[in-house]
């Protein structure tokens, strides 16, 4: 038996290819075919754009996949929402939709868009935001190149945006959030009702869980003897307590935790001051809690 699962082409593909690997899933990705290579001889995948695969996996022809809960959304689509995956094609934070309008522009507000009109790739999200606050504008379907359109003669767009900085080097100004979004591990609910199907899921939405904690942590461990024990634990942030084992030499102890791989530079002076030896940071693939 296997599991069939769907890669993101497109944006999300590098982000999605290096998680797995992280999880220990070895993705090999041809430009001549669609079906990567996966070191599983449990799984078969195959890649399908991020904006079309709920729809597969909704209708059965593969038993999961990966995508972001917009085009979830976007496309109605009736599915089991695995578990969310914080993590996209730059960052490891949600992304957004927002409407935006050239910074020369007079509207100020999405209300005086009525009878306006509006380019966006993400059509019936659009439109459901726009009859929520009860205005009539025109949402017309975009090819891509979003940002541009309003030098073309379009009122406004409803675009996706990481950091805000595309917007900004096209001369827009963000007005409002129409949604948020997050990559989605999503899977057909005829497969989630299969037991080895749904166990093989759960162990993989386990690993890529696991894979993504462990994306901004490292492992630090050191000798510390005796003495200064409490002024070292005083300084370490952990994710529960460090681990304390005692050395062969009498007082002395190896120290090790799980910290934010920002703190690192800033604590390590302060541990070998506090009287710290041989001190090592490691990287981690996963944190599985």
């Amino acid at each position: 038996m296997k599991l069939k699962i769907g890669i993101p082409k497109g944006s999300l593909q590098e982000s999605t290819v290096r998680i797995f690997k992280k999880a220990g899933f070895n993705i090999a990705v041809s430009s001549r075919s669609y079906f990567p290579s996966i070191d599983d001889e449990e799984m078969e995948a195959v890649m399908f754009r991020a904006q079309e695969m709920s729809r597969y996996v909704e209708d059965g022809i593969i038993d999961c996949g990966i995508t972001g809960n917009d085009w979830v959304l976007e496309n109605r689509s009736d599915v089991v929402r695995v578990a969310d995956l914080v993590y996209a094609k730059q960052s490891m934070r949600p992304v957004r939709w927002v409407l935006a309008v050239s910074n020369k522009s007079n509207i100020k507000s999405a209300k005086q868009l009525k009878g306006k009109k509006i380019a966006t790739e993400l059509v019936n999200v659009t439109r459901e935001y726009f009859k929520s606050k009860g205005i009539a504008a025109d949402i017309e379907f975009s090819w891509g190149a979003t940002e541009v359109k309003t030098r073309m003669g379009i009122d406004a767009i409803v675009e996706l945006t990481e950091t805000g900085t595309s917007l900004r080097a096209n001369d827009l100004k963000i007005m409002d959030t129409i949604c948020t979004s997050t990559t989605q591990f999503i899977a057909n609910k005829k497969a989630m009702k299969n037991p080895w199907k749904r166990k093989k899921i759960e162990g993989i939405i386990l690993l890529l869980k696991g894979a993504i904690l462990a994306e901004d942590k490292v492992g630090l461990k050191m000798n510390v003897p005796k003495n200064n024990l409490d002024t070292i634990l005083s300084l370490l942030p952990a994710m529960k307590t460090p681990t304390i084992s005692c050395l062969t030499q009498e007082d002395w102890y190896d120290v090790d935790t799980i910290i934010s791989e920002r703190e690192v530079k800033l604590l390590i002076p302060k541990l070998k001051k506090a009287g710290a030896q041989g001190i090592i940071e490691y990287p981690l693939n996963k944190v599985i809690n």
